[in-house]
């Protein structure tokens, strides 16, 4: 564990090669939640368009008071199941660690709150960075029943998750598709948060 780790914080500090964010004008935010990192994107008119399968799903982003749309990817077993750490159960933390089906996550809220870290974004960055969050989803396929509140879904989504390609790896390959500058591997929350002070500060 201790080499995972270590190896943690080299992937966050070794660059991706890309030079981009810190200097546009759209504001996206990357929220730190109990299990891990979530981006929160605009509620404008494209974004919810881009997102209308999940409102068809029954995510309220018409509503007055969803004023960023919330997405996240995870392991199928575990994040469906797992809210908070109170949650965690051996048998989805196992699937986890030896490779589990994905889910996108898509949610509403009013605001990042005070573990939010914003990102600004040019146009161009902001529309590959989307792009890249829904090719996750290609084709997304509700999953019945999943899902923390009444306004929350989990979708069937491309790629497996394992220890090499976390949630939070999932947020470095997100940034590195839409050209922001970033650490090349961060598998661990903490490895994200480092990454965003190297980075992004």
């Amino acid at each position: 564990m201790s080499i995972y780790l270590l190896a943690a914080v080299v992937g966050a500090l070794w660059p991706n090669g890309h030079a981009g964010g810190g200097d546009g004008p759209v504001t996206v935010w990357l929220v730190a939640g109990p299990i891990h990192y979530d981006f929160l994107l605009p509620n404008d008119a494209e974004t919810r368009a881009a997102f209308d399968f999940a409102a068809a799903a029954g995510v309220p982003l018409g509503d007055p008071g969803a004023a960023w749309i919330v997405a996240g990817w995870g392991a199928r077993a575990f994040y469906t199941a797992t809210g908070g750490y109170a949650d965690v159960q051996a048998g989805p933390v196992w699937r986890a660690v030896t490779g589990d089906r994905s889910v996108l996550h898509v949610s509403v809220a009013g605001g990042p709150g005070p573990r939010g870290r914003p990102l600004d974004l040019t146009e161009a960055e902001y529309a590959r960075l989307r792009a890249a969050i829904l090719a996750s989803a290609p084709e997304p396929d509700l999953i019945a029943g999943a899902g923390f509140t009444a306004y929350d879904r989990f979708f069937a989504a491309r790629g497996r998750f394992h220890l090499l390609r976390t949630c939070n790896v999932w947020v470095a390959e997100v940034l590195a598709e839409a050209g922001v500058r970033f650490g090349r591997w961060t598998p661990t929350p903490y490895a994200v948060t480092l990454s965003l002070a190297a980075y992004q500060p």
